[in-house]
């Protein structure tokens, strides 16, 4: 996991509509990243509901919220249509953004081990320097806390 204090790495990553979204593209807003295993999975829907139904208080903070995963823009739209998320999705199957964020991990499910997303979130200020980072956060619980501590 990134540490507090260092600069948050810059991307180009496409969103749900094929949109290229940049880090530098928020500079002077709170951006408010976080990495989630799958689109239409229990947890993953729970925390996107969650951003998506908080996302007015984030906004009033001056926040703005951007999930991020492997999966394509394809699935990150129908995510978006299923759910009705308000949110913006970014989609990085070739993990650049993923592994700079250091959020791909060796992960031991019922003795199988396998890589992927541990789901990780970023606060990342105005500057762009990060100022919270919480790992192997709980899904549900994910949006409210990360609202309480901004």
């Amino acid at each position: 996991m990134l540490q507090v204090g260092t600069p948050a790495p810059d991307f180009a990553l496409p969103d749900q509509n094929g949109d290229v979204r940049r880090l530098s593209d928020y500079r002077g807003q709170t951006v408010v990243l976080y990495f989630y295993p799958r689109d239409n999975t229990a947890g993953c829907t729970k925390q996107a509901c969650g951003f998506t139904e908080l996302r007015p208080q984030f906004e009033e903070k001056g926040a703005v919220v951007l999930g991020v995963s492997k999966d394509t823009v394809a699935s990150h739209k129908r995510f978006e249509q299923r759910r009705e998320l308000g949110i913006t999705l970014l989609s990085d199957p070739e993990l650049e953004v993923i592994k700079a964020y250091d959020v791909w991990h060796e992960k031991k499910n019922y003795g199988k081990v396998s890589w992927g997303v541990v789901r990780t979130t970023y606060v990342i200020d105005a500057e762009g320097t990060i100022v919270n980072a919480a790992e192997k956060v709980r899904a549900a619980e994910n949006p409210a806390k990360t609202l309480e501590m901004l």
